[in-house]
């Protein structure tokens, strides 16, 4: 008899801005309900700014980072047809203008101070931007999310002005590359990877036949 209370444990690499991870948050949640066993999701934050980023943290939007705009012509498509593919709505489908940075440190703290917290904090911040059109840069709205999933009021400002946190975030950013991912959603489990917005099958068989 399977002993229902174990857990396996998925690696995901995932930036808040890019879309394919929201839709393959959609399509890990439609695998997790046809399993039995309990999925632990590690959630290891990635940052696809990184090339564009001033020594300040901001972003410089005139780096030529080869994304043209065919480039995003052709994401557009393959956000609509997976859309389509994972029945979501989306109330946009890129978010070139918005900094998921703060989002990252706030989701680190989380995830380090109140972990039983985290997944919720986690889905709030992708709605809020995929659903809703929200800044998630925007230290209101990420407060606004915390208080919502029942985080202390002034918590999410407090990481935000912490830069060990924010030492510790570029350290997991540096790790990422150290492991070679370059591109996310990338999924990890048992030293087995699948990258992108894969259907749930294809999450199925990473984990199933590690």
């Amino acid at each position: 008899m399977t002993d229902q209370t174990e857990t396996d444990r998925l690696l995901v690499y995932a930036d808040y801005v890019c879309p394919f991870c929201y839709l393959g948050r959609q399509s890990l949640e439609q695998y997790q309900e046809s399993r039995e066993r309990r999925l632990e999701i590690d959630w290891q934050p990635f940052d696809l700014r990184r090339g564009k980023r001033n020594p300040d943290g901001s972003i410089d939007h005139d780096v030529d980072d080869g994304k043209d705009d065919e480039y995003f012509e052709q994401a557009r498509q393959n956000v609509r047809r997976l859309q389509e593919r994972y029945d979501v709505e989306m109330a946009q489908e890129i978010a070139t203008e918005v900094d998921s940075l703060p989002a990252q440190l706030a989701s680190l703290a989380v995830k380090e101070e109140y972990p039983e917290a985290w997944r919720a904090f986690d889905d709030a911040i992708y709605e809020a931007l995929w659903q809703d059109g929200r800044d998630i840069g925007d230290a209101d709205v990420l407060a606004e999310l915390a208080a919502d999933v029942g985080l202390p009021s002034d918590f999410v400002r407090e990481a935000l002005a912490d830069d060990d946190r924010r030492d510790r975030l570029e350290e997991h950013f540096t790790e990422a590359a150290e492991r070679g991912i370059t591109g996310v959603p990338t999924f990890l489990f048992d030293g087995y990877a699948a990258r992108g917005a894969v259907p749930p099958a294809q999450l199925e068989r990473l984990v199933e036949g590690a």
